[in-house]
């Protein structure tokens, strides 16, 4: 299969047309107007959903043009049983295990679109290829079962309860191939379903070199103080509480003067003597983030369950080195990759990794120059574009 004019579909829950959304959603967006740009014709199939925990319908149905991009919306189901949805999901949570039918039932109470559905059963013979992800929600697993000969799975797969679902193994299989976004990710895969490296490729999303000016940011907020940071979301799945925490022990333990910088959104959960070191400055556009990334002595992201590190990649290049957490295995194999950043298994690897950027800014800005560098070669667009073609060309 040639990439060129081919007609692709990507389908997924959410599409973004203005802030992000979600790092899946960012990624299959991006990948999509890349296409477009290549030649292709694409058309993004997702719902009138905008928040990510009501699942309410607020935006319209139909089709419009987004860019380069075809955007075709269909209505959200009203669960069967939200009731049931919400008691075996608990029980996910908690990794116990399941029996089929529960699983059945959870996936059916998911997020689904009938009508997505039934436009792909009536008209997906008019795509070449379909591109579907993330792994967790109804759509992309009923949706890949209409037309498995031609669909790629872009999972963005975490190692966490719901991976280890037997209709997940399921939906691994069924589907023509995978587009992983990182190494770690296919290994993980393999491990889990038993998937053969020659069914998936690894990919991942391309980024824009950027110039930063962190006395400028500094200006404009009024920061004076040194301070690390972090974006994203604020939650316990991405170990922002965890971080609030170590940061209030180095604090107390070290004697250091270091505030907290978050951009994103969500309520932070913080100790109350940590509480007038966090500078919230919510959601920021890109260029202030990027700005606030460089003038930080460290990116820290604590999360556990990433399948690319994107904000991670952007302080990269914005210069800054890194702090992870050891267990997140993809933003341990970047921080690798690049030889930009430390990994902490616990309190005591966070304080003397963070202590050694702090006391050695010679070894902050070599380590920065290495992000930097490893970024602009491994994840140009054009390396990318070249990875995703060639994944197109052998799976399909």
């Amino acid at each position: 299969m040639t990439a060129r004019k081919q007609h692709i579909a990507f389908v997924a829950p959410r599409f973004p047309e203005g802030a992000t959304v979600g790092g899946a959603e960012t990624l299959m967006k991006n990948l999509a107007r890349r296409l477009a740009a290549h030649g292709c014709r694409v058309t993004f199939l997702t719902t009138c959903a905008e928040n990510h925990l009501t699942w309410e319908n607020t935006l319209p149905a139909g089709t419009r043009s987004i860019g380069p991009i075809e955007v075709t919306r269909f209505p959200v189901d009203q669960k069967n049983d939200a009731g049931a949805f919400s008691d075996i999901q608990s029980e996910i949570v908690l990794n116990v295990e399941l029996s089929r039918a529960e699983e059945q039932v959870w996936i059916e109470n998911s997020v689904n679109s009938q009508a997505l559905y039934t436009h792909l059963r009536e008209k997906g013979d008019a795509y070449d290829c379909i591109i579907t992800g993330p792994y967790l929600f109804g759509i992309p697993w009923f949706g890949a079962q209409i037309h498995p000969d031609k669909t790629l799975l872009l999972p963005c797969l975490h190692d966490e309860p719901y991976a280890r679902l037997s209709i997940m193994r399921e939906l691994f299989h069924a589907v023509r191939g995978v587009i992983y976004n990182a190494e770690p990710e296919a290994r993980l895969a393999e491990r889990l379903y038993g998937i053969s490296r020659e069914k998936g490729r690894v990919v991942g999303m391309g980024l824009d070199p950027f110039e930063t000016n962190a006395a400028a940011f500094r200006k404009k907020f009024g920061i004076e103080r040194p301070y690390v940071i972090y974006s994203g979301r604020r939650e316990v799945g991405k170990g922002t509480p965890l971080l609030t925490h170590y940061l209030s022990t180095f604090r107390e333990r070290t004697g250091r003067d270091i505030a907290l910088l978050c951009t994103g959104s969500g309520t932070i959960i913080a100790p109350p003597e940590m509480q007038a070191h966090i500078l919230d400055l919510g959601f920021l556009d890109e260029e202030d983030k990027h700005n606030a990334m460089a003038g930080a002595l460290a990116f820290i992201h604590p999360s556990t369950f990433e399948s690319f590190g994107i904000v991670l990649l952007e302080s990269f290049l914005a210069g800054t080195p890194a702090l992870v957490h050891a267990a997140g295995e993809v933003l341990k194999w970047q921080c690798e990759q690049a030889n930009a950043g430390f990994w902490f298994r616990h309190y005591p690897d966070f304080e003397e990794e963070l202590l050694l950027l702090l006391d050695h800014p010679e070894l902050r800005q070599k380590m920065g120059a290495s992000g930097r560098a490893y970024v602009e070669a491994t994840y140009s667009w054009k390396a990318v574009e070249e990875r995703l073609l060639r994944a197109l060309e052998e799976l399909l």
